[in-house]
């Protein structure tokens, strides 16, 4: 148990003028981004703090928020990344876990996060699956609709968003053991913690770059291969970052995307990307892998996708993996290069551990 704290009246305005009303939770304030929902039932400190959410106002579609505290080693960042946090029903303050630090309305005081709890979070989901993605606002400083409503017309759209730049490292950084084998370059557009811990737990040893670093600039570090990490906003923008990954294939190094990583590689062949209706967030999305003909159930969290209509024209990408429920492209390989990247999570933090082979197929094509 920690301090006591009281719940605000709180409203949260949808850009198609849809009001819900609920109680504050967090700090007390007014936050905008865009609407995304997720669907995991555990693991929620984990995404408050996956970069890739960065702009967003996430709505946990799980019943109960905060009922098990936060650890500070369940992190994907070094802080919260979300815009904002909708819920129904919100712990706050009561945690059962031994092994908790804190609590969550502490956690959330501290990174400054405002949100709303007590929303029926099942007919705010309904909402987005049926009218799409759009940005909202939340506030428990004023319940006056129309100002809120103008204050939200101001928010810019996903659609064209680089915001990989917000989230990336300022300076290049070490991580793993520097007596590995193998060295990789990681080109942070926004990378979780344990993709780099996936990726040095199997014995390479990793420098994270920023998001804006050539192949040149990279590459006198001599690795012996690259990773184009996710991250948030929309990859079309990013000229930069593609420029980087067809300087990769071009020298046929070997590369590994995951996510945003994915999209820009496909950026990088010619296949564009296209921003999706609602998007795909969560921890049960099966997908099949067209090499193998095995099915794995992924960890996921992206609002853009790779357009399955280029890929058909495009010489040299193939399609590798695909959504069983609507058929969406998850991953893709370039022919005659040692290029692969995949649309899901298969770091799975949180989320199922089908996946985490992709990993070792990275390390046995630098091998």
């Amino acid at each position: 148990m920690s301090k006591s704290f009281t719940q605000a009246p709180a409203l949260l305005v949808l850009a198609d003028g849809t009001v819900f009303k609920g109680k504050s939770l967090g700090k007390i304030g007014t936050t905008t981004g865009e609407l995304c929902f997720n669907t995991g039932m555990t693991g929620y400190q984990e995404v408050f703090t996956d970069p890739s959410y960065y702009g967003q106002v996430l709505i946990m579609t799980s019943d109960h928020i905060g009922n098990y505290g936060v650890k500070q080693d369940e992190v994907e960042s070094k802080s919260i990344k979300i815009a904002g946090m909708i819920c129904k029903k919100y712990a706050g303050n009561n945690f059962s876990r031994l092994s908790g630090s804190q609590s969550l309305q502490d956690y959330f005081e501290i990174n400054n996060l405002v949100g709303i709890s007590d929303i029926d979070t099942r007919a705010l989901t309904v909402h987005v699956r049926q009218a799409g993605a759009m940005n909202c606002i939340i506030s428990s400083e004023t319940e006056d609709v129309e100002a809120l409503k103008k204050q939200l017309a101001a928010v810019p759209d996903m659609n064209g968003l680089d915001l990989a730049e917000k989230v990336s490292t300022k300076e290049s950084y070490y991580y793993g053991d520097p007596s590995a084998k193998l060295k990789v370059a990681v080109l942070d557009c926004g990378i979780k913690e344990n993709i780099l811990k996936c990726l040095t737990d199997r014995g390479l040893y990793a420098k994270v770059f920023n998001c804006r670093t050539s192949f040149a600039e990279m590459e006198k570090w001599a690795p012996d291969g690259y990773f184009i990490s996710n991250g948030p906003g929309d990859p079309a923008p990013m000229d930069y970052a593609i420029k980087t990954v067809q300087d990769v294939i071009a020298a046929d190094k070997p590369l590994f995307g995951i996510c945003l990583g994915h999209q820009l590689l496909a950026l990088a062949e010619g296949v564009n990307t296209y921003k999706m209706h609602h998007g795909h967030r969560g921890l049960n999305h099966p997908v099949k892998n067209l090499v193998t003909g095995r099915s794995e159930i992924t960890s996921q969290n992206h609002g853009f996708e790779v357009s399955a209509a280029d890929i058909k024209k495009s010489p040299r990408v193939e399609i590798t993996h695909v959504n069983l429920n609507d058929e969406t492209i998850e991953g893709i390989r370039v022919k005659g290069k040692k290029a692969f990247s995949v649309q899901y999570h298969p770091e799975s933090s949180p989320g199922p551990h089908d996946s985490r082979y992709l990993f070792d197929e990275f390390i046995a094509m630098m091998n």
